[in-house]
């Protein structure tokens, strides 16, 4: 869904892994932004206030090298290449890009050299982040360095005439000490934004496009109660009204009072989402019988999942849409930008159900990112204690079980994981931490309680901070609440009688132990 109304800057993805972090900075100033292969046509450039040329990894000599049309210089649209970016602009420029005599990774010193629109307000001296192995050693025709650093003669260059910079190092990374104020020099002086793009206005654009687009047929959504699939059913709620049936498969394998939490919230007069809830766990319980490989489980849980959402769409009769909670980061890491046969591929909450059963798709966050997900939610009235969970499995505790999964053995993982959450609450660390949990592991060991001899279940506590998990270092929490969290979980769980920290870090280790 387009946001035809407003102005727009264009961001090519030439394989950087900060690229979705330019787009976000650009957003944090009320000016949308949308990435794109560097290969894809920018569309409607009319809306296009500015494009930037993200960094790579590619050398621009390299066989392969990403490259675009030098056609894009000549739009009359502002352009800012950021490293690989503005060695691009530089090559097909005809300048001349060399490799450096010495690799520049890190912390460098920027030194203005004469004023420049870009670097308005900007401090001489200040700390640039760079990552490059090549630079420019000449200029293209009409350009003029205007700052460098030890080791990059030009570190920032300018053709101020046709509004074309570059910049060799990443001004949206934190460790760039005025990049914030280099990105909005772009942004508003040079390209003229009026930074009108807000989420309260997207969420009206959004509800009036859903209204266009559906009609007077039905959606249905499958909501779990997490962030993301909360936050799509109230948006779609809000445009089409009873025409949303929110279906929750209830299967079993949820935190404790998390189901009836869902119902309460989401199912009661407030939200009005038209919610049906599927009681699936017996079903769940009876297919996970003696299963211990983590791969099996996750295997049935996904497909029992989906044979109760068919089962309960088929009851329901006519359905042509499914509306589910895809994010822009799960769009853009579906692009390749490696070549022009690159495709987007269907991402959806709810595996295998888009092909299967043959619905027309509404993603209506698929533009935002999460933290924008989570403020659009705040604009919607969902609770704050649904917008700011930590990130819970799709197959639930079922994972954090480990071995057999069994009504008792998931008894035990409920009140366990009930204590840590309450204690880690009521110490103030739930929104500081990334993921906190507890695991049942599958040893029984022997301790003593009361003078006499036991052989019971062993809980491990797990928790990580990381920005995306893809990498997480453990959490180093205070003695005192471990003590008080062992102290509790073995008094309080009947059937527990050791309780253990998992220092691990990701890599090696995974975040979740299933």
């Amino acid at each position: 869904m387009k946001h035809s109304s407003h102005e727009e800057i264009a961001i090519l993805d030439f394989g950087s892994q900060y690229t979705q972090l330019i787009a976000r900075k650009t957003r944090e100033n009320k000016v949308y932004s949308r990435i794109l292969p560097f290969n894809e046509p920018l569309g409607d450039a009319s809306r296009v206030k500015g494009i930037i040329l993200s960094g790579g990894p590619a050398s621009v000599y390299q066989e392969g090298a990403p490259i675009v049309s030098k056609n894009i210089f000549e739009l009359g649209i502002p352009v800012l290449g950021i490293c690989y970016g503005m060695q691009l602009m530089g090559l097909l420029l005809n300048g001349k890009i060399t490799p450096s005599d010495k690799r520049e990774y890190g912390r460098a010193e920027l030194f203005i050299d004469r004023p420049s629109s870009l670097l308005e307000g900007v401090e001489s001296g200040k700390v640039a982040w760079m990552s490059h192995g090549d630079r420019i050693d000449k200029l293209p025709p009409g350009f003029q360095s205007v700052a460098h650093t030890s080791n990059s003669p030009v570190a920032v260059m300018e053709n101020a005439e046709k509004r074309l910079y570059g910049l060799q190092f990443h001004p949206e990374v934190t460790h760039s000490e005025q990049g914030g104020r280099i990105l909005q020099n772009f942004l508003f002086r040079i390209c003229g934004c009026g930074g009108d793009w807000t989420l309260g206005s997207f969420a009206e654009e959004t509800i009036r496009g859903l209204r266009e687009r559906i009609g007077d047929k039905k959606v249905i959504c499958g909501l779990s109660g997490g962030v993301d699939s909360s936050v799509a059913a109230v948006l779609v709620s809000k445009a089409v009204g009873d025409q949303l049936i929110s279906v929750f498969v209830d299967n079993g394998l949820l935190r404790k009072g998390e189901a009836e939490k869902v119902v309460q919230v989401f199912g009661g007069a407030g939200m009005k989402l038209n919610l049906r809830r599927v009681d699936a766990s017996r079903r769940l319980l009876e297919k996970l019988k003696g299963v211990e490989d983590p791969e099996k489980k996750r295997k049935i849980i996904g497909h029992e999942f989906i044979a109760v959402f068919e089962e309960e769409a088929e009851k329901l009769g006519d359905i042509e849409f499914l509306a589910q909670g895809t994010l822009y980061p799960d769009v853009i890491e579906s692009v390749s930008f490696k070549g022009p046969s690159a495709t987007i591929k269907t991402h959806h909450n709810v595996g295998g159900l888009p092909e299967r059963m043959k619905f027309k798709l509404v993603e209506p966050l698929r533009e935002l990112f999460k933290d924008e997900v989570r403020e659009l939610g705040r604009e919607l009235g969902i609770p704050q204690d649904i917008l700011m969970r930590q990130p819970f499995p799709g197959p639930g505790l079922a994972v954090r079980v480990l071995g057999r999964v069994t009504e008792e053995r998931l008894a035990i993982l409920r009140e366990a994981d009930a204590i840590l959450l309450e204690e880690i609450k009521r110490a103030g660390l739930y929104h500081e931490i990334w993921q906190c949990f507890a695991v049942l592991l599958p040893v029984k060991t022997v301790g003593v309680m009361g003078d006499e001899r036991t052989y019971e279940n062993v809980v491990g506590i797990r928790a990580v901070n990381s920005r995306d998990g893809m990498t997480a270092d453990w959490v180093k929490l205070p003695y005192d609440l471990l003590a008080l969290l062992s102290n509790r979980i073995i008094n309080e769980v009947k059937g527990v009688n050791r309780v253990v920290y998992d220092i691990s870090s990701k890599p090696p280790a995974t975040i979740e132990w299933e």
